[in-house]
């Protein structure tokens, strides 16, 4: 008789407890999906931008994990942003340390607001507001109306949460576990580390173990060490985006591991004085005990850990090098999957690797001609550069599109003309491995000449990544060089025509001369076609493959 209504007390706080945790959950899948779809690419530019250096990195993730309220979110971006090589690991590491303080701000607004306060009934409108902007709204009303009924819903599950834990409380026994010593420390971070796994969010958890600790369900000491736990666990999630991608990829998954253990082994050989801090903050600084004693210890212990690490962080950043070396393609390294669900940033990976096939293709013809490569630098093999080329084409298609984004679809269309200009520009290269045979023909040495500062300009312009004058600068330059060529070839083929035929040459011989004549303006044109689709500074002109040439000075060729 007596055990009915136990089992029905029991599996009602399993249900109040998954329901509130889902809820909670969910909320903040909803919110952090809202706020990156609201931002669009705007997010991408903002961390590209304001992350020049590990400091200006570090601001950056805690400013960005604080607004998206999750640094798993964060996190797993940054892995796809260094995957597509918008990032360097230095800045990524920076980045990573921001994320791991900023997403202590969820306790705070937690224990500041959600606790103090029964929001549960007053965030109801937020979601019936959010999903009917969801529903009715377009483009960025329905983004934010996602991202308002995810606030609302992280709020109702907090308030469920409470429910649950009062009642879990009185069913189960907790000062049976062992309450102090290193055992009870450890078992109580075991927990924490297992409650994120499960719930792969250590913002869930941290809430779930706050809203335990206000309903006493817990005490102060075993709350640190959940908390503790939920730190180390979070990394699960950023092992897990790190699977099968590039070494980048790896190399940032392994720096937050290691990041956030050895903060965690901090805490933990610091606890006492920790927990000491706390109390005295608590006489002498009014800070309220329980939830906000929590919140501020695990934004603290956080703050040390960043506070050890991000002056060392060049050399924590070559630790990892060393421990993981990038022996890889270096052309298609940013083309990993792990960046697909990012449509913005997986297009600017195959920019960047077509950009880089570009310009070692420019090397390689170069050289065909001449052209002395930099000291130290190693041609690439044209196999490698077919491969490269085809791998990208694999890869274009799967980058997902989206509905109504003009801009990405701009991105598309231009990186289709890059490979049509980089596939005829390839074809051209086994062609040029021969081209010594002819290329020392007098009437072509000017061509030549020309053609050569052609390939180096638009390899300077093809390298330069972010956008500036440079960048422009060279572009124009190439363009202006292309069209010379164009106009001489077009005023020199009469005249050619005119000097072999009063010569009496072989008129099978003017034919090839007139073909590589041809075929020196083609490689100029495709050179200036892929500076002008890739480079950083590219866009300012119109998109059509017009070969309209502008007025030139061409004596000097004539």
């Amino acid at each position: 008789m007596t055990i009915e209504p136990i089992a029905r007390d029991v599996s009602g706080v399993i249900f109040q407890l998954t329901g509130g945790i889902g809820l909670f959950l969910m909320g903040m899948v909803l919110l952090t999906d809202g706020v990156k779809s609201f931002a669009g690419d705007s997010l991408r530019r903002a961390l590209t931008r304001f992350t020049g250096t590990p400091g200006k990195a570090f601001l950056s993730g805690a400013l960005i994990t604080t607004l998206v309220q999750s640094s798993s979110a964060t996190t797993v971006t940054v892995i796809g942003f260094v995957s597509a090589g918008l990032l360097s690991f230095p800045q990524a590491l920076g980045f990573v340390f921001g994320a791991s303080l900023g997403t202590t701000a969820t306790g705070w607004i937690i224990a500041g607001l959600g606790l103090k306060i029964s929001v549960g009934f007053y965030a109801l409108p937020l979601v019936g507001v959010g999903a009917f902007s969801r529903l009715l709204g377009k483009g960025r009303v329905r983004s934010l109306g996602t991202a308002v009924a995810g606030f609302g819903l992280i709020f109702i599950g907090i308030e469920t949460l409470q429910i649950g834990m009062r009642a879990f409380s009185s069913v189960f026994d907790f000062a049976s576990l062992p309450a102090g010593g290193t055992k009870a420390h450890l078992l109580a971070m075991l927990i924490g580390v297992l409650m994120t796994v499960i719930m792969q969010s250590s913002s869930a958890a941290v809430a779930t173990t706050l809203t335990a600790l206000h309903t006493g369900a817990v005490n102060f000491d075993q709350a640190a060490s959940v908390v503790i736990g939920a730190a180390v666990g979070t990394t699960v999630t950023g092992v897990l985006a790190a699977i099968g991608s590039n070494v980048p990829a790896r190399r940032t998954a392994l720096a937050h591991v290691l990041f956030n253990l050895a903060t965690g082994l901090i805490a933990v050989a610091l606890l006492p004085g920790f927990l000491q801090f706390i109390a005295l903050a608590q006489v002498h600084l009014g800070l309220d005990p329980g939830a906000m004693s929590l919140a501020a210890f695990h934004t603290i212990f956080i703050a040390v850990g960043v506070m050890i690490f991000l002056p060392l962080v060049g050399r924590f950043g070559r630790l990892i090098e060393r421990a993981l070396p990038d022996r890889g393609p270096t052309l298609t390294r940013h083309l990993d999957k792990t960046v697909l669900h990012a449509p913005s940033a997986a297009l600017e990976a195959s920019r960047r690797a077509l950009a880089a096939t570009s310009a070692e293709t420019c090397r390689s013809l170069a050289a065909s001609f001449g052209s002395l490569p930099p000291a130290g630098s190693r041609r690439i093999p044209n196999t490698q550069l077919h491969e490269a080329l085809h791998r990208i084409q694999e890869f274009l298609p799967q980058i997902p599109s989206l509905a109504a984004d003009e801009p990405l679809s701009e991105l598309r269309l231009r990186q289709m003309h890059a490979i049509d200009h980089l596939e005829r520009l390839q074809s051209k290269l086994d062609f040029a491995s021969g081209s010594a045979r002819w290329s020392k023909a007098e009437s072509l040495l000017p061509a030549i000449a020309l053609l050569r500062e052609i390939l180096s300009l638009g390899e300077d312009c093809l390298r330069q990544e972010e956008s500036s004058k440079r960048a422009d600068e060279l572009e124009g330059q190439v363009r202006i060089k292309a069209a010379v060529l164009a106009e001489w070839r077009r005023l020199s083929r009469p005249l050619i025509m005119e000097q072999k035929a009063a010569s009496g040459a072989n008129p099978a011989a003017v034919l090839e001369e007139l073909d590589n004549l041809r075929w020196i303006d083609g490689i100029g044109y495709h050179t200036w076609r892929l500076c002008h689709y890739l480079g950083a500074g590219a866009g300012e002109f119109p998109t059509s493959d017009s070969r309209e040439i502008p007025n030139c000075e061409t004596k000097e060729f004539v």
